[in-house]
């Protein structure tokens, strides 16, 4: 044992700031630990002496404690009582009726990458952040568990978590499945902010409030000025079963009223910015996918800028159950379709980056 811990005990108020403090005996009572903290008789001041196991037990002001054979760390404060809380089944003592997140954390060595949660009676557990409050006072023991952390953010539509708050965009990138040999314009989207471009190896800090979704757009999204022959087939492969299951959209493959083949999407959200904020969306595919490419997409209702102004290129239509859709006329202008990575989900890319283009996102 090393000179100061031989000579001192560790001393923490509320705070659980642990502070050297100077003593003379190897074995103190109560009330001497309590005046090396600060307090006098008079004061009533509570010990907590933390043992090996990190539970916290309460010393009398007459209890003698063997600094030899125990732990030297002591909470004291000025209290008339003590309040229980249990955290993971583990009983702890605390000397003041109320308590934050914070402090839980500390007393009961919550890791920062677990989730503290108040259990409560016929509601479902409720996770308490490091700032907010606890009154011990209340009948009955406040219990709280900790749980492994996870963040969450929204990949080219895929909701994807994390068990750790910083993830770099190559990483999300690979757990979406997005073909990084690709040339990608990459968007972070933050509520309540402007959205901003990130490179592919800059990290996220998933703590951010209002972190939404990154975008992956192709480089080479651009308003074509003549509708393309539409090509498209209609076997989709695995590879978009599993991603449009991933959205969790409702989504039907079908026959439109003019005959040709659809791959149709449910309640699909716009951006803001547009007449309509949920649509019917189709992608018209032809024989040879994915041989043959993806081309433009096909909205239903008509929609319109806030302002009144259509966007660019939607002349086309397209007739599926009965009705006439807006057709918009995009196409892949420097980088050609590639049959080995182009799939449902880079055109989806290609969608949702005119979407976006057109509002200013």
């Amino acid at each position: 044992m090393n000179e100061i811990n031989q000579k001192h005990i560790f001393i923490a108020g509320l705070d659980l700031e642990f502070k050297p403090v100077l003593i003379n005996d190897g074995t103190p009572i109560g009330t001497q630990i309590a005046r090396a903290g600060g307090f006098s008789p008079d004061q009533m001041a509570i010990v907590l002496q933390a043992l090996p196991s990190g539970v916290f037990e309460n010393i009398r002001p007459d209890e003698i404690v063997n600094l030899v054979e125990t732990s030297r760390r002591f909470i004291v404060a000025e209290s008339d009582r003590t309040y229980f809380l249990a955290v993971d089944g583990q009983r702890y003592e605390w000397p003041c009726r109320i308590i934050n997140g914070s402090t839980i954390r500390k007393l009961a060595q919550v890791a920062e990458n677990m989730r503290l949660l108040q259990q409560l009676e016929d509601e479902p557990d409720r996770e308490l952040a490091d700032t907010e409050t606890i009154n011990l006072g209340d009948e009955g023991i406040e219990r709280f568990v900790s749980r492994k952390a996870t963040w969450k953010l929204k990949v080219q539509g895929v909701p994807l978590e994390f068990d750790k708050y910083e993830v770099t965009v190559r990483e999300a990138a690979q757990r979406a499945g997005i073909d990084l040999s690709l040339h990608w314009k990459i968007t972070l989207t933050v509520q309540g902010h402007n959205s901003q471009d990130v490179a592919i190896d800059d990290t996220i800090d998933l703590r951010t409030p209002g972190i939404e979704k990154l975008r992956f757009t192709p480089k080479d999204v651009g308003n074509g000025e003549a509708a393309a022959a539409p090509r498209r087939v209609f076997n989709l492969l695995p590879l978009d079963v599993a991603y449009l299951n991933q959205l969790g959209l409702r989504w039907e493959t079908c026959i439109g009223t003019d005959g040709l083949r659809y791959l149709l999407i449910h309640d699909f959200e716009l951006p803001a910015g547009y007449s309509h904020r949920h649509v019917q969306l189709a992608l018209q595919v032809l024989p040879g996918y994915p041989v043959e490419p993806l081309d433009s997409f096909y909205i239903y209702p008509h929609v319109s800028l806030m302002s009144g102004v259509l966007p660019p290129n939607v002349q086309l239509t397209a007739q599926i159950d009965g009705v006439v859709f807006q057709g918009w006329s995009r196409h892949r202008t420097i980088t050609p379709w590639n049959p080995q990575a182009d799939n449902v989900i880079s055109q989806m890319a290609l969608v949702e980056g005119c979407l976006h283009k057109e509002v200013g996102q």
